[in-house]
């Protein structure tokens, strides 16, 4: 009875992803929020090959020119084109946003919530603490915090490097940007994540399912990552596409404080600095509008997209 169970488990696991992918199709709002996404995330890794210019190229006979055929979003106080600079922001943001995903959201969030829900115990315990001291602080606090705090130490010791070695050119890549940013996002990223995950986790583990994995010999890793993780996946799969858009937007709010992407490196959140004000939005409202339509697809899009995958992967609805 026990293997009949498990591997009737593993039928139905089968089944419901082509199901839930046929209701995710027939939502229009899904199919237009991924079309949105896809296009502008495409045009952002391709920017050097999309536009003509580059992001720091400057022409002082096209200074706040309005959109125009030559430069299509118009050009900033200093003649740079404003969607080629809006393109290399949305490839920032990407590269941050997948990395922390990946790393904090997946690798440690969904790691951590599996070992956590299927030992229980001490282990339960602490990983549990541990996740409930960083979420005592306010996210966006926390990672400001610690953008704060480490750009300067490795800031310093990126350019001792530079000094003491063969190796040229670091700070001036953005590496030492992209790190802080980086671990800032994840600091805080794995926690919702290892939560949600522990709940699944708890409530699957007693099943009869996975009571038969076990019965007939199953490892920990297989029990943990071939049949308890799979029957996560729904859950997981709406908790990044909502999470993308949040670290998405807490990365622009980084850079409009001046704790994200420095210059020359362009960002969505230092353009948004530059153009805040009355004047720039009577006088030069592309300054503004381009970059900001650019950040409102990429958080709008992910929060819309992860109520439709909400509702196509919840086995009830139809």
């Amino acid at each position: 009875m026990k293997i009949k169970s498990f591997i009737r488990g593993i039928k139905t696991n089968d089944r419901q992803l082509p199901r839930s992918m046929q209701r995710l199709l027939r939502k229009k709002i899904a199919i237009v929020c991924i079309l949105a996404l896809v296009v502008l995330y495409t045009c952002g890794i391709f920017a050097e090959c999309v536009s003509p210019y580059g992001y720091t190229d400057q022409d002082y006979s096209s200074i706040l020119q309005s959109p125009n055929s030559d430069h299509w979003a118009g050009t900033d106080r200093t003649g740079r084109d404003v969607l080629t600079r809006t393109l290399w922001g949305v490839q920032n943001t990407l590269i941050l946003t997948l990395v922390a995903m990946l790393t904090g959201g997946l690798v440690i969030g969904v790691t951590l919530g599996l070992v956590a829900g299927y030992m229980g115990g001490k282990t339960d315990g602490v990983i549990m603490r541990i996740g409930e001291i960083f979420a005592s602080f306010p996210d966006i606090l926390l990672v400001i915090i610690l953008a704060a705090t480490l750009r300067p130490r490795i800031l310093e010791l990126a350019r001792w490097l530079e000094d003491n070695t063969a190796l040229e050119g670091i700070v001036r890549t953005g590496v030492v940007d992209y790190f802080v940013v980086s671990f800032a996002l994840v600091a805080f990223g794995w926690v919702g994540m290892a939560r949600l995950v522990r709940g699944q986790i708890l409530a699957l583990r007693e099943t009869d399912y996975i009571q038969a994995a076990k019965a007939i010999g199953a490892s920990t890793n297989r029990i943990l990552f071939m049949h308890l993780l799979p029957n996560c996946i729904s859950v997981i799969v709406v908790t990044v596409s909502m999470g993308m858009g949040a670290l998405t937007g807490t990365e622009i709010v980084l850079s409009w404080l001046g704790l994200g992407i420095q210059p020359p490196r362009p960002s969505l959140g230092t353009m948004l600095l530059g153009a805040g004000n009355i004047g720039t939005l009577r006088d030069t409202p592309w300054e503004l509008l381009v970059p900001g339509l650019a950040a409102f697809i990429m958080v709008v899009a992910w929060n819309l997209l992860g109520d439709a995958l909400s509702d196509a992967l919840n086995p009830r609805t139809r």
